[in-house]
């Protein structure tokens, strides 16, 4: 009895399947349908947010032009502008001298850190102390004119503030219907012609104060001390010859006042230059508020280019390491802990940077064997560098992954190759594979560089927080210095400001400045990638 054998299904052609796949319907459309829709949704939507956030910036940012443009209008009508001849030469005189003060407490320090007492510290800085005091009040008669000349500029621009005031409160009155209450409103307009004339009066004195204060201060360079620090030494000479080129300003200060007038008309581009390239962020100042954007932008990219030179290395390296010589087991092990990095919050890293990092890079920088580094011993432990450290920890998966997936996509066949003619692995590491995949490893590096320009928390914790541009003068002295950064002042001003003012719409300026960079770095290394996979392709 033979046993009956059933015959397999026959098997439906592709094209069948297909056929018949497409002819499942829900809600009228099919699986191809839904799967294209469901993306192309997606993209719109991405589309659509990136648009009303360029938008709302745009939009929110607008107005600060021409409230700039009026300000800087009145700071010249009242007169401000006239005394920042003399505070801009007080600014400078009290600039050197701090360096002298820093000095000084770098001085104590070493003293105190080879053995001597505190008693036998400051005998030693005797001589020192008495040329800084001397350089100090030097300044003394100068600084009394400036006073009484504040006073009465600053009065002159309150008058046209109460003016604004009034001007605005009337319009909001007729706004409402109400003609007759904004009918009693006076407003009295502020002849700066003869206000100003007051502050012109005092420049005799000026003048008189000014040479005083030169003879001063050339009194007070003939009691310069020789120090027996070599490095002291130099650092007051260089401090003599910046009172020399400081001394040689002052006919010039004065033939500016000479020429200033009140009713100079200010240029419209005035206030986009301003901004742009602006070296004071003040504000809440009885005085004037300026919104400048350079020390921030050098504060961002000081710190970007810190954490770019640590993570570069130690990101591409790493990279090299897993795609070219480390073994499955290795591979599997130091992939994931160099990618959990990204998942640390970057709160708790500023908060690492405030109680360890900072407080030790500080430590190291007092060791007496390492005095001779630019910059050494810090006097902050919040500064460029503490930021910029961090912010290279968090750059390192993103430059590693990236630079890594590179390597691993140049054509087998060109390591082969390479090998096939007797190369070892370092050439052929060297030689073959970091030029095929140079261009993604810049890319790499360009998408590293926009993660850590647009961090807030870590810059904000750790940079220190001085709106001021570096000294560069000092060389690498200027990576100890503290900082501030475009997204570290958005978020630590935002929350401050009064919706709709000056104040409010130049934070979004600096929103937008930081928009249009992160786009330009992300918009060169597409184009990177581009050229990157056409040419392996």
């Amino acid at each position: 009895m033979s046993a009956t054998v059933t015959p397999p299904p026959a098997r439906r052609p592709i094209g069948e399947a297909l056929l018949n796949r497409n002819r499942l319907r829900i809600f009228g459309l099919t699986p191809d349908e839904i799967i294209k829709y469901f993306f192309a949704g997606n993209a719109t939507v991405a589309v659509i947010v990136l648009a009303l956030i360029t938008i709302f910036l745009f939009r929110e940012g607008a107005g600060f032009f021409g409230m700039n443009a009026r300000n800087i209008r009145v700071y010249r009508l009242a007169g401000l502008e006239y005394v920042d001849f003399i505070r801009e030469q007080v600014d400078a005189h009290t600039a050197i001298k701090r360096t002298l003060n820093d000095l000084r407490l770098a001085q104590f320090g070493k003293l105190t850190v080879s053995g001597k007492t505190i008693g036998q510290a400051n005998e030693a800085l005797a001589d020192f102390d008495a040329f800084a005091s001397a350089y100090g009040d030097s300044v003394e008669d100068v600084r009394g004119v400036l006073s009484d000349l504040t006073e009465a500029a600053t009065a002159i621009k309150t008058k046209e503030a109460v003016n604004g005031d009034l001007a605005e409160q009337q319009h909001m009155l007729i706004a409402a219907g109400k003609a007759d209450e904004a009918a009693k409103i006076t407003i009295t307009p502020v002849d700066f012609a003869q206000e100003t004339g007051a502050l012109r009066v005092a420049f005799p004195a000026y003048q008189e104060a000014n040479r005083q204060f030169a003879e001063k201060l050339r009194a007070a360079l003939a009691l310069a001390p020789q120090m027996p620090d070599a490095k002291l030494r130099a650092q007051i000479g260089a401090i003599q010859s910046k009172t020399t080129a400081f001394l040689a300003t002052f006919p010039r200060i004065e033939a500016g006042m000479q020429a200033w007038r009140y009713d100079a008309p200010v240029p419209a581009w005035k206030s986009l230059t301003q901004f742009l390239f602006g070296r004071q962020w003040l504000t809440a100042s009885f005085w004037q508020d300026w919104y400048g954007l350079i020390p921030l932008l050098v504060g961002s990219l000081l710190v970007s280019v810190i954490a770019l030179i640590f993570a570069v290395p130690l990101g591409v390296s790493a990279a090299i390491y897993v795609s070219e010589i480390a073994g499955p087991k290795e591979k599997n092990f130091v992939k994931p802990y160099i990618e959990f990095i990204s998942a640390i919050p970057s709160v708790v890293l500023g908060f690492f940077g405030i109680a360890v990092l900072g407080t030790a890079l500080r430590w190291i920088s007092q060791t007496p064997w390492l005095s001779w580094f630019p910059g050494f011993p810090m006097s902050e432990r919040l500064n460029s560098l503490t930021a910029g450290a961090l912010l290279a920890l968090m750059a390192v998966p993103t430059i590693f992954s990236l630079a890594e997936d590179a390597l691993t996509n140049v054509p087998k066949h060109l390591k082969e190759a390479s090998y096939a003619l007797g190369a070892n692995r370092f050439q052929t590491i060297a030689r073959i594979l970091i030029p095929a995949s140079l261009s993604g490893i810049i890319s790499a590096i360009l998408l590293g560089f926009g993660r850590v320009i647009g961090e807030t928390m870590v810059v904000l914790l750790c940079a220190g927080n001085r709106i001021a541009i570096p000294d560069f003068t000092q060389g690498l002295g200027a990576f100890f210095q503290p900082v501030h950064t475009m997204t570290g002042i958005i978020a630590q001003e935002m929350g401050e400001v009064v919706p709709g003012s000056i104040h409010y719409r130049a934070l979004f300026m600096v929103g937008i400045v930081l928009f249009l960079l992160a786009l330009l770095i992300n918009f060169v290394a597409q184009k990177v990638i581009k050229r990157y996979r056409i040419s392996i392709g």
